[in-house]
């Protein structure tokens, strides 16, 4: 069910409820499919009897109707896959997180000053953690390579040890053939500690190929918890359907949250860009 909290305000909704409450703000009729989710929204108190929005909804719902930027974060670790994201609008931008499990996402108003705060907080990036010394800078191996690795995860059962996970990755990984020594026991490492990994773009109108059109820039990071950051250098983003394949390169340079900070902030338009997206 869809719910919100009065007092930030913050609000928290499934995709379908989106869909419902930007039909309405436009002026177009909710399709019949949706028409559950229209109920549980007049049912928690954000739609009235005859279809207008709680004026709580007011700054999200301009934002989302008419964007300038969006920023996606697409994060991946041992509970799957969550989607979060900012939308910035010309007065307000919104924040929007999953979790793990659930339905609904949180919805809340951002403070245009911190938004990079707010993107390094969606990634979990850590200035002050210990990072131990892994010895090589980069891995170089192959997409085959790094999803055999990845995928031997949720063949360890739940009760081995650290040690005996550490051993049926490696072998996945060995058995792929593209890395020797002392790359092999650092990328099983490096896929046993891993956290996240995550890829955060920015899309707003802008130029391509000097006509009108949708401008994007993006960048790849793994968490490796105690081994650091890695930048995925390739395959770079932002990453096009189709483009990459099994035997696509893979390369991970070991970075800090220092340069990831400084890639959060160059993902984000000049503000002459901002100003063209904006129609200005």
């Amino acid at each position: 069910m869809p719910s919100y909290d009065i007092t930030r305000p913050r609000f928290r909704l499934a995709d379908e409820h989106v869909i419902v409450l930007t039909e309405l703000a436009t002026g177009q009729p909710v399709p019949d499919e949706y028409t559950a989710a229209r109920d549980e929204l007049r049912q928690c108190g954000l739609l009235g009897q005859g279809g207008e929005l709680s004026v709580l909804l007011l700054p999200m719902m301009k934002t989302l109707v008419n964007p300038v930027v969006v920023i996606s974060l697409e994060a991946t670790g041992r509970q799957g896959t969550l989607n979060h994201g900012l939308i910035i609008g010309e007065d307000h931008v919104v924040a929007h997180q999953s979790w793990p499990g659930e339905r609904e996402a949180e919805y809340t108003t951002v403070e245009p000053k911190t938004l990079v705060w707010a993107m390094a907080s969606m990634v979990n990036l850590q200035q002050s953690a210990a990072v131990r010394d892994a010895g090589l800078a980069v891995v170089e191996t192959t997409v085959a390579t790094l999803e055999a690795g990845v995928g031997s995860v949720a063949d360890v059962p739940a009760t081995a040890s650290g040690g005996a996970e550490r051993e049926h990755i490696r072998a996945a990984l060995e058995s792929a053939g593209t890395l020797d020594e002392p790359a092999l026991a650092l990328f099983a490492d490096m896929i046993g500690e891993l956290r996240s990994s995550w890829r955060m773009t920015a899309a707003w109108r802008g130029r391509d190929g000097g006509e009108d059109g949708v401008a994007v820039r993006g960048f790849g990071v793994w968490d490796c918890g105690p081994l650091g950051y890695w930048h995925r250098e390739l395959p770079a983003e932002p990453v096009a359907p189709g483009q990459v394949g099994p035997e696509s390169a893979v390369r991970l340079t070991r970075t800090d949250a220092k340069r990831v900070w400084e890639m959060i902030t160059d993902l984000l338009p000049a503000e002459g860009e901002i100003r063209r997206a904006a129609g200005r």
